[in-house]
């Protein structure tokens, strides 16, 4: 593994994302790649692809991008050529960067399949759950000035990738929609068995969650 390459593209993210909201800056790459290396080590992949994909993984997030899921591919392709990157690695990371999110999964099949993006996959959908995950999910949706809770507008686990796209649901609904499902779309052994403490957590919050809004405890 190059690195200098890592190093360089670490400074990159860095900087492309000083101003970023809060679940979705340096903090939250820097723990999906740490994961993903964590992960990797129990797996037979390429470590460079892996180091690369988990930092660039959220480089441009199409939802601060009007939906254009073109931003990040694009601006990875860039650096990673100025880096005299492999054009092979390059290709591989940009594979793993088009098809690692949640609604990328959604009303089909993916359409790349790799143990390199196995694993960024897994780490990144770690750091949506948990107490980490739980941060992340009202932040953004204060970030977008969401409602906490709205009894009666209920959570629709099965929406296609433009529903979940458009959706403006309360942030509690996101769990049933989301977060709550990412323990069993796990891909390796490693991110299920920390996936399942972390979910076990989300459980017990949303439990104490309801006592409250009912003003039992």
């Amino acid at each position: 593994m190059s690195i200098q390459q890592v190093n360089n593209t670490i400074d990159f993210v860095k900087h492309e994302l000083l101003n970023a909201e809060g679940g979705h800056d340096w903090f939250h790459t820097e723990r999906v790649y740490k994961n993903a290396l964590l992960i990797a080590k129990n797996e037979s992949v390429d470590d460079l692809v892996v180091a690369l994909g988990a930092l660039l993984h959220d480089i441009a997030d199409s939802k601060f991008h009007d939906g254009d899921e073109t931003v990040g591919p694009r601006i990875s392709r860039e650096f990673l050529f100025k880096q005299n990157v492999d054009s092979t690695v390059i290709e591989h990371v940009i594979n793993i960067i088009e098809n690692i999110s949640f609604k990328s999964s959604l009303g089909g099949q993916q359409t790349f399949s790799s143990p390199e993006l196995d694993v960024i996959q897994d780490a990144d959908r770690l750091d949506a759950i948990g107490a980490i995950g739980i941060a992340r999910c009202f932040n953004y949706g204060g970030f977008k000035n969401r409602k906490l809770y709205d009894p009666d507008i209920k959570p629709n686990p099965n929406m296609s990738k433009e529903e979940y796209k458009r959706s403006h649901a309360p942030t509690i609904n996101h769990f049933y929609e989301k977060l709550l499902l990412l323990k069993d779309k796990m891909n390796t052994k490693t991110g299920k068995l920390i996936a399942k403490k972390r979910h076990e957590f989300m459980t017990s919050y949303l439990e104490q969650f309801y006592k409250e809004w009912e003003g039992l405890k």
